[in-house]
């Protein structure tokens, strides 16, 4: 339960002089209870905030090991309880307090210790792991701050609401390396490159022109790849089982050589409710979500790679990635023109995507939304990216009061390029690859970077990273998550 007037996406603030009293009053012992207190109050980095000068190695150590103790007591104190779900009064008011007790710890540790180890995990920027392998590695230094792999694992058998917040830890490590400028950059820079399954295929895909990714299907007509989303059975929405796919589809298509422009469209479907048309993409599986299943990396996967690479490119492996390179030169990404096609809708993440296109054709009657605040979580980067196309009134609306924009409206002509009917929309699809690819395509790449440079530069994305890291840690591990899932989902009803 969150403190009166505050948001479950913030660390509760908790006094010192009451959270021996929280703890008892939850039913644990008097010495465990105490032990856990001691432990916070050893963490000397609770006192303060970023130091005035570099903490020593002494200090550094010492703070290290008060935080793992903590973290550990607390986890303890935790485990002694019973599940999240159950708990009720003053128990889960106490698994509530030492949840966002741990948290603040660490978040203020993170303060000091985030960007030191991040140059370590990279050998000072030589290696550029992606966010997945840097926190596996972050966790190995820090079990029992980090979760580890294995950890992960155990909590990925239980339902989203009888989750303790592993994950938070994650959320804060990534939004303070962020929030070093150089760490931050370096980050998404390495988040850009290849995957490594992605140049393992390669001459597979250029030597038969397609592809078939399990959830999504790619094939190459010409100088054009068409990228057919194919997770049929939930409307082609986004989740684990799509998210690596994709992006290895996005990395397929700028890496091969042939390809000059990229089109995604949804498959057609076999849902009873729109059984035999083509859907583009329904947002993130909820139910996936509400069962435990959805991971919170894939949050990070989906915004600093899958959506970044079709809005930046792709940094191939041969140009340099260091901690040193001057951030205020043109982005050195491979890039290609992308065109989005919306057949009956473009829900959540689906409505992500059109934002980083170069161009949507929608089909009349269809229409995109943003409802991840009835679903408790943050609407991907649309909170940057939404205002710069209808405006900030209108984002606003849509993020936080369920606005939606029908593809044929003026509003909706604002994301849309073109709207058609719905009887020529394959006919726009080819009128619109034949003028592309016919004009030459001369400098695309070079027109998407002078673009960005004043609508969002590498420097406003981190920084929006920042926020978002730690945002969506708490919203995905938060009550109201479940509480919004089973009254606007009926989440509990429904299997996967």
């Amino acid at each position: 339960m969150c403190a009166k007037g505050r948001e479950p996406s913030m660390i509760d603030s908790i006094a010192p002089a009451n959270r021996l009293s929280i703890l008892l009053t939850g039913g644990f012992d008097d010495a465990a209870a105490t032990d856990f207190v001691r432990a916070l109050d050893a963490c000397a980095v609770s006192e303060a905030n970023v130091p005035r000068t570099t903490p020593s190695a002494s200090q550094r150590t010492r703070d290290t090991e008060n935080l793992q103790l903590a973290c550990r007591r607390g986890r303890a104190l935790l485990a002694a309880l019973p599940l999240r779900s159950k708990r009720e009064g003053a128990a889960k008011q106490a698994g509530h307090a030492i949840t966002h007790l741990m948290a603040d710890a660490s978040w203020r540790y993170f303060r000091l210790y985030a960007a030191p180890f991040y140059r370590e995990l990279t050998d000072d920027g030589t290696l550029s792991p992606r966010v997945d392998a840097l926190l596996e590695a972050a966790a190995a230094r820090l079990p029992s701050v980090l979760p580890t792999e294995a950890a992960l694992a155990a909590e990925r058998e239980l339902m989203q609401q009888d989750k303790d917040g592993l994950e938070i830890a994650q959320g804060l490590f990534v939004s303070q390396v962020c929030a070093d400028p150089q760490c931050g950059h370096h980050l998404l820079r390495s988040m850009l490159r290849p995957l490594p399954g992605s140049l393992e295929r390669l001459a597979e895909f250029k030597r038969d022109g397609r592809i078939d990714l399990g959830t999504v299907k790619v094939e190459v007509e010409g100088q054009t790849a068409y990228v057919y989303l194919h997770n049929e059975r939930y409307l082609n929405s986004e989740d684990d089982t799509t998210v690596g796919p994709l992006e290895m589809a996005f990395d397929l298509v700028l890496l091969h050589p042939e390809v000059r422009m990229g089109v995604l469209r949804g498959s057609v479907v076999d849902h009873p409710k729109h059984a035999g048309r083509r859907v583009f993409c329904s947002g993130i599986n909820l139910t996936r979500i509400y069962q435990g299943k959805q991971s919170y990396l894939s949050f990070l996967f989906r915004n600093m790679s899958m959506h970044s690479k079709l809005y930046r490119g792709l940094l191939p492996v041969e140009v340099p990635n260091g901690l040193s390179m001057p951030n205020a030169e043109p982005e050195e990404t491979l890039e290609k023109l992308w065109v989005a096609v919306v057949e009956s809708f473009a829900i959540g993440g689906g409505c992500q995507l059109l934002l980083v296109v170069d161009y949507v054709i929608a089909e009349e009657g269809s229409y995109f939304s943003l409802p991840a605040r009835k679903e408790g979580i943050l609407a991907g980067a649309s909170n940057m990216r939404l205002p710069r196309f209808v405006g900030e009134r209108l984002a606003r609306e849509a993020i936080t009061f369920d606005r939606t924009f029908q593809a044929d409206s003026p509003e909706g002509r604002m994301i849309a390029n073109q709207v058609v009917p719905v009887a020529e929309i394959d006919w726009a699809v080819k009128d619109c690859v034949a003028n592309a690819i016919g004009s030459g395509m001369v400098s695309a790449g070079g027109n998407r970077k002078a673009i960005r440079v004043q609508t969002e530069p590498m420097e406003t994305y981190r920084r929006y990273m920042v926020t978002y890291a730690y945002e969506q840690a708490f919203c995905h591990l938060s009550e109201q998550l479940i509480a919004n899932l089973e009254r606007h989902w009926n989440a509990k009803a429904r299997t996967l």
